[in-house]
């Protein structure tokens, strides 16, 4: 990566953030018809409270996370109890003081927390059952990934997650699949998709 374009993410804020994720009209051709359900900030209080069991607001601030925003969509004309339906499609940015800093999260939070809680309570009645890691590929950067599978009052669900580097800020795209199904190659595309407009915000473009 460019170090004028990881100089340029110095200039980002946190009231950046929410242009930094995936508007609807940038989501791949095969959501066309996923809407918006949800858009919050992610602040280290509520990252904490939502996160494995253990974390803290403390720890994030530590490894230098400043702060975060999501955005999710989906579409009515899904149907959640079919197996293998795409039921939420998201990506998520959060700003940190250093690319260091990014890097520690994506390692050190991200693929450690996973690996260390299969078998936990993952929140909202789920059960992390087992986890998948995998390098995504084609990033200007870092990037890592892995597949989630959980346990939902007795149903399966999958998850599969990208994080990927741009500078200091951290890219989040993912899909959540009802089964046990992995989405790699269009959490890839999401990425991909979230990485040039994350590039282009921070170029000015």
């Amino acid at each position: 990566m460019s170090t004028k374009l990881v100089q340029a993410t110095y200039d980002v804020h946190e009231s950046d953030l929410p242009s930094l994720t995936l508007p609807v009209h940038s989501l791949p051709d095969r959501y066309e018809t996923y809407t918006h359900v949800r858009e919050d900030d992610l602040d280290n209080t509520k990252m904490a409270v939502h996160g494995f069991p253990g974390a803290t607001e403390e720890r994030f601030v530590e490894i230098g996370r400043l702060n975060g925003f999501v955005r999710e969509f989906w579409s009515s004309d899904v149907n959640p109890d079919v197996d293998g339906a795409d039921v939420i499609v998201g990506s998520v940015a959060h700003l940190f003081n250093t690319p260091e800093g990014v890097h520690d999260w994506m390692h050190d939070v991200f693929l450690n927390d996973f690996h260390n809680n299969i078998g936990a309570d993952a929140g909202e009645d789920q059960i992390l059952v087992a986890v998948d890691q995998f390098t995504p590929e084609g990033f200007f950067d870092e990037a890592v990934g892995l597949r989630a599978n959980y346990n939902r009052q007795g149903h399966p669900v999958s998850a599969t997650i990208i994080d990927f580097r741009v500078g200091r800020i951290l890219g989040v795209a993912y899909i959540a699949t009802t089964g046990d199904h992995s989405r790699i190659d269009e959490v890839t595309d999401l990425g991909f998709k979230m990485e040039e407009s994350i590039v282009s915000v921070v170029l000015g473009g």
